[in-house]
């Protein structure tokens, strides 16, 4: 095992901190409030040796580049995503449908899952909330 770094231990803390998967240019804007110096290259590299440590996960959606968490993720079990159509962020939703099983075809198995739902965070809900509320203005 490698040793912990300074930049690392700021990586970790800032996926961890973020309590939702984060993109690597996420993680650089976060771990940064405590590594000024930090670079995209370092991240990259820390976020590759915890993969292979297995202190984070990459959550993969469809169409998007990976996104990254926690290994140990604070509920500990199976979970699923949420991401903002407004802002792209994406969060984890601590539920799960269950057995799918019953949706394959006749005759297939399920080994697995994966569920993404899409809407508007409640931060950008409440900022297009007071636009949907506006009465058009007549313009001359």
């Amino acid at each position: 095992m490698e040793r912990s770094t300074r930049q690392r231990t700021a990586i970790l803390a800032a996926i961890a901190d973020a309590q939702r998967p984060l993109t690597p240019q996420e993680v650089l804007e976060s771990a940064r409030e405590t590594v000024q110096g930090l670079g995209m290259a370092t991240v990259y590299r820390n976020i590759k040796a915890l993969l292979e440590d297995g202190s984070l996960q990459a959550v993969q959606l469809p169409g998007e580049s990976p996104r990254y968490e926690p290994a140990e993720h604070e509920h500990g079990h199976h979970h699923h995503h949420f991401q903002c159509t407004v802002c792209s962020r994406v969060f984890d939703v601590h539920d799960c449908p269950g057995d799918l099983a019953g949706m394959a075809p006749k005759g297939f198995t399920v080994e697995r899952h994966e569920l993404t739902l899409y809407g508007q965070c409640a931060d950008c809900a409440k900022v297009a909330a007071p636009k949907a509320g506006r009465k058009p203005t007549a313009s001359a």
